[in-house]
């Protein structure tokens, strides 16, 4: 029942990270943290971690 958890997290640390990286290289507007390299790289963070989290939630599941 709680597999989906870590497919789901990882999907939104995907979508924010994306947002985020988006915003702080000045490419989506609208925000306080465009153009702020710190938002650039907190984004970059999250969109690996959920990149690495969902292909490892991926991997699991196809083993079972």
């Amino acid at each position: 029942m709680t597999r989906w958890i870590p497919a789901v997290l990882g999907m939104l640390m995907i979508f924010f990270g994306a947002v985020w990286t988006l915003q702080g290289a000045n490419l989506l507007l609208g925000s306080f943290m465009t153009g702020s390299r710190l938002w650039l790289v907190i984004g970059l963070v999250l969109l690996i971690g959920g990149i690495a989290l969902l292909s490892r939630t991926v991997r699991t599941r196809a083993r079972h």
